[in-house]
């Protein structure tokens, strides 16, 4: 992965990426209350103070460690995720937890420095120009339903399926001042779900503590080192899994691998999954759910034969 890049050069790159636009009021170096409120710098734009940043650090970060499931931390359990439950309102309001943390602690330094590597890379620099988005629509999941079943497409849609999830359910960036920096972490809550189809991790609690793993290994982002740290409420046989298998494999794969922001998944679905792996330098881990099954059929033949012998 690119890290280092000449201050010049980057400078070019930043501005040629950039849909030409007007300067925004909050690019000017001036300072603001909550009386003097500078107007958005894009749509649902909200900006916020220094204090008002550190509290909504502070107050969502709390919340997401100490409510995990409620905060959003594993989809699994929020009923925006599930593809059966009708939408009355885009995300539940603790769901937006961890997404509020995300965005209060990825500025200044972590995303500007995920765009960055985004600009070192020809097909990062095209994703930031052309901004596409990860929706049902946009992927039309009727067609990658009818792939071949080896290809990046299919597998994400038997995932998707198999999960009961939609990608029609991530929240809108609201707190990240720069525009284009707001696209890049939109474009990460988007791709979410292909890491999952990539890695055949499911949304369990420990499959989400992986991926979250590998994430944090793969693009620093504090919020995804928050949701590593939940692996400490894992019940006791997901923790030993966590630490010794899925732990191993997250951090090993997320740092060695490339950088996964600069994947244009929608030109990727037509693909073998094993030589996008390949491609990628990334390892499948192990079949969680298999796994899962195996040691509680285990547990299940011991506990039988405990009993016999009791007789």
């Amino acid at each position: 992965m690119a890290k280092h890049v000449r201050a010049s050069h980057l400078t070019r790159l930043i501005v040629s990426s950039r849909p030409l636009s007007p300067p925004s009021p909050l690019s000017a170096a001036r300072a603001f209350s909550v009386l003097h409120r500078p107007p958005p710098n894009y749509e649902g734009h909200v900006p916020l103070t220094r204090t008002e940043r550190l509290a909504l650090a502070l107050g969502s970060g709390i919340g997401s460690f100490v409510d995990p499931r409620r905060a959003g931390v594993f989809s699994s359990p929020l009923p925006s995720r599930r593809l059966h439950t009708p939408l009355t309102h885009p995300t539940p309001p603790r769901a937006d937890l961890i997404a509020a943390f995300g965005e209060a602690t990825a500025q200044p330094y972590f995303i500007t420095r995920l765009r960055d590597r985004m600009l070192l890379h020809p097909t990062g620099r095209r994703i930031l120009r052309e901004r596409p988005r990860l929706t049902s629509t946009t992927l039309d999941l009727p067609r990658l339903r009818r792939l071949p079943p080896h290809t990046l497409g299919a597998a994400y849609a038997a995932w998707l399926d198999a999960e009961h999830v939609s990608p029609d359910t991530r929240a809108a960036v609201r707190f990240i001042d720069d525009e284009e920096c707001a696209y890049v972490m939109q474009r990460y809550r988007e791709c979410h779900d292909f890491y999952h189809a990539l890695a055949g991790l499911p949304v369990l609690r420990e499959g989400e503590v992986a991926l979250k793993a590998f994430e944090f290994a793969n693009t620093g982002l504090p919020m995804t080192g928050l949701a590593v740290l939940s692996a400490l409420t894992l019940p006791q046989a997901a923790r030993r899994r966590f630490w010794h298998i899925y732990g191993p494999w997250a951090l090993r794969n997320g740092a060695r691998g490339d950088d996964v922001l600069n994947v244009y998944w929608e030109e990727e679905l037509e693909t073998h999954v094993a030589d996008l792996r390949a491609r990628l330098g990334i390892e499948k881990p192990p079949d969680l759910r298999a796994m899962r099954k195996a040691e509680r059929e285990a547990s299940k033949r011991e506990k039988q034969a405990m009993a016999s012998a009791a007789v």
